[in-house]
């Protein structure tokens, strides 16, 4: 059975200097408000220069920027670029939830098929960094035997995926026990949603809609027939009742 020793990578602080080596005293965050990205923070923060961005999943809600302006102050000490998510842009052009004559006007607008790649040239451009740089990521070999294997294969450090994984090999509960001795708390939605923000699903917008009625009717506003999501829910409820 394979095990952490059969892993040809450096760990912790070595895997940070190994970074360093290559890439620089500066590397990119993808910062999604949740607990890996959280850790992988904690674990960076006074080790190198980290430049966190955000991808938004539908711009101006204010549970998600209330959370970024405490992690700016309470973990990174600067600014969190707010950057469009690439499905952003995608289900404007694919018209999800979306009424007839305004799908017909997104088909027409020319809206941009950008990709994170693009995103990452944007941070990039916008912080005036030049050369190769990667981005850190949340990716933890036990969190699936899809990652263990990825991990295993290609290293913690992935130049041509563009990211790298500094707690690869950290357990759940070192995560979860990293964030409580740093005294940085969870996001308040982490309460009630199944995990950080991420999409348009019924488990979703169902706790936004109770908890968040502003944010819920600001996602109305960019997908108007959102609200059949919740109509779906209520049918499966009243038919098949679990």
């Amino acid at each position: 059975m394979s095990t952490f020793d059969d892993f040809p990578h450096n760990r912790g602080d070595a895997l940070i200097a190994e970074y360093k080596e290559r890439y620089g005293d500066k590397t990119l965050i993808a910062f999604s408000r949740g607990k890996d990205s959280i850790a992988v923070a904690l674990a960076l923060r006074d080790k190198i220069e980290m430049v966190p961005f955000h991808y938004d999943d539908c711009p101006g809600l204010e549970f998600v920027e209330e959370s970024l302006a405490y992690y700016e102050k309470h973990l990174f000490g600067r600014k969190i670029l707010r950057m469009p998510h690439p499905a952003f842009y995608k289900h404007l052009r694919d018209g999800m939830f979306q009424p007839v004559g305004r799908a017909e006007l997104l088909a027409a607008a020319s809206i941009p098929n950008l990709s994170h790649s693009d995103i990452v040239r944007m941070v990039k451009k916008q912080e005036g960094i030049e050369g190769e740089i990667l981005s850190a990521t949340g990716l933890r070999a036990l969190d699936n035997a899809v990652r263990f294997i990825s991990i295993r294969k290609h290293g913690a450090i992935r130049g041509t995926a563009g990211n790298w994984a500094p707690i690869w090999d950290w357990t759940k509960q070192q995560l979860l026990e990293t964030i409580e001795k740093s005294g940085v708390s969870l996001p308040a939605d982490y309460t009630f949603l199944p995990r950080s923000f991420d999409g348009f699903s019924y488990l979703y917008l169902i706790p936004i809609k109770e908890h968040y009625p502003r944010d819920y009717q600001r996602i109305l506003e960019w997908f108007p027939l959102a609200q059949a999501e919740m109509l779906r829910w209520e049918i499966n409820q009243r038919f098949f009742p679990t």
